[in-house]
């Protein structure tokens, strides 16, 4: 508690803020979120895309090293884990599910069942392709 001189005597007087004082910052503080919130979602989004964009060159990458191998593709994402291809089926950043890839077969006469994989999203990425079409 400080204290002030005022007509000879001493008067309390506590140190705080004022409510004009509040508001203000307060109104600095919305100012500033509503800055910084678009590019944190915008950073978001550009962070999942390119988790996507890695996860199926990774996928695509552990395929063609099954097919180099053994003259065949693989009959599932799990036979690749199985057989130390991948370290484990990755998960789609933009469905945040193992289970929405979609898997493309070979072309007769080639065997297996999984020759690409592309994500399952819905959606277009920022570029404006759809996820499907990576």
């Amino acid at each position: 508690m400080g204290y002030r001189m005022r007509n000879g005597k001493l008067f309390g007087y506590s140190l705080g803020f004022t409510l004009v004082e509040l508001l203000v910052v307060l109104s600095i503080l919305a100012l500033l979120l509503t800055i910084a919130m678009p590019k944190y979602f915008t950073n978001i989004e550009r962070a999942k895309e390119s988790s996507l964009k890695q996860n199926l060159s990774t996928m695509r990458a552990g395929i063609d090293q099954y097919f180099g191998d053994r003259g065949m593709y693989p009959k599932s994402l799990d036979e690749l884990v199985e057989l130390e291809y991948l370290n484990k089926v990755p998960v789609d950043p933009i469905t945040e599910s193992v289970e929405t890839w979609v898997l493309t077969p070979p072309a007769p006469p080639l065997e297996g069942d999984v020759y690409n994989v592309s994500s399952g999203a819905e959606g277009n990425a920022r570029d404006g392709t759809p996820y499907a079409d990576w």
